[in-house]
């Protein structure tokens, strides 16, 4: 989780219960490919689900943190908070 890309991610799902990938991209400014290397990381750590369905006659991707995912990320972010001081 520690690269940056993957951290972006995590923080942008930690806000919201899941995310659309183009809007994590977009959000992100990274390509589909490069956001799809690092949620394949994420989940293969079992830290981010996707979920497929179609929507307005198109197959989207949502994205969300898995609970563990979520307390992955808030004890990095912790420990981070940790070495830089509150």
């Amino acid at each position: 989780m520690h690269a940056p890309h993957r951290l972006r991610i995590c923080a942008l799902l930690d806000a919201v219960d899941e995310m659309e990938f183009s809007v994590v991209r977009d959000t992100l400014g990274v390509s589909d490919s490069v956001l799809s290397k690092q949620v394949a990381v994420l989940s293969e750590a079992s830290y981010v689900e996707q979920r497929r369905a179609v929507r307005n006659t198109r197959q989207r991707v949502w994205l969300r943190l898995t609970t563990q995912g979520r307390n992955a990320y808030h004890h990095h972010v912790a420990a981070l908070r940790s070495i830089i001081g509150d």
